[in-house]
């Protein structure tokens, strides 16, 4: 039997949770310097996406009148146009406004152009919360800076509820990585690919429907698998408020989705990807 590789592991707080990056089949001293890059680079990021900063992108977006625009930074303006993408993508189910239904009567409308960085209020208050997408986004963008040091073999994890897989370790065939917490039954071998996850028993009922506003009803938990970590939170997300004939819909938008909906603790799988290995 051929031995483990060895791998490095870093942690760091950030976004309201923990990251964790590993990088195998790479000399110790060269891993921290890359994983402290991808640090580095999450927390210049979580001070663009997150509402808790003063200064961030979103929370400047608050005093954004209807009928005016703002210019963004490269990262806010991308990671809400993959929420624009993916909120058109799964029915509406997916929001980064959700929490404005709170105060608001109806969700904000809002619109981005690409040529100016800009997004502009159309109408309401713009009370964006990116936690459904932001730490998905901060992983890909810490893949890529993995990947430009020359470590694709990694595994991102943010709070357990966010993974994104880069190479399998040297002799194996993915990262083992469990649906659920660290002693699930169910795992999988992940390798270039983003699993999240979604569900009521740690925050209770803290998923709003965007199309109601009223709380996510699911008690249960569900999983998506997706090319991106960006677009697997906010499918995961999604997962808690729609109905099944729904995510037939989504899912035939995109073949390389793949939900995994928990009933009596066992989880199954919905969609046309082939089923990641077994651990």
């Amino acid at each position: 039997m051929n031995p483990m590789p060895e791998i490095h592991q870093f942690n760091h707080r950030a976004m309201a949770t923990y990251f964790e990056v590993r990088i195998a089949d790479e000399e110790h001293t060269y891993a921290a310097q890359a994983a402290q890059a991808a640090l580095d680079l999450l927390d210049k990021l979580e001070s663009h996406l997150s509402r808790f900063r003063p200064n961030s992108d979103i929370t400047q977006l608050l005093e954004l009148e209807p009928g005016n625009k703002m210019r963004l930074s490269e990262p806010a303006f991308t990671c809400l146009e993959i929420a624009m993408k993916m909120e058109q993508a799964t029915l509406g189910a997916f929001s980064a406004t959700p929490a404005a239904m709170q105060t608001q009567a109806s969700l904000p409308q809002w619109s981005l152009l690409r040529k100016e960085l800009s997004i502009r209020c159309e109408s309401g208050r713009l009370q964006f919360d990116l936690g459904a997408i932001g730490k998905g986004f901060a992983l890909d963008r810490m893949g890529e800076l993995l990947r430009s040091w020359d470590c694709p073999s990694f595994l991102l994890v943010a709070g357990g509820s966010s993974i994104l897989a880069g190479d399998a370790p040297t002799e194996t065939t993915g990262w083992s990585c469990g649906l659920g917490d660290d002693n699930a039954p169910q795992r999988l071998l992940l390798s270039q690919t983003s699993l999240s996850g979604s569900g009521l028993a740690v925050k209770g009922s803290h998923i709003l429907d965007p199309r109601t506003g009223h709380p996510a009803s699911r008690q249960m938990r569900t999983w998506a698998l997706a090319d991106s970590a960006a677009e697997s939170d906010a499918l995961s997300t999604a997962c808690m408020v729609l109905n099944e004939p729904e995510m037939e819909q989504v899912l035939a938008q995109d073949h390389s989705w793949l939900f995994f909906l928990e009933t009596d603790g066992i989880s199954r799988p919905m969609g046309s990807r082939p089923l990641p290995p077994l651990a």
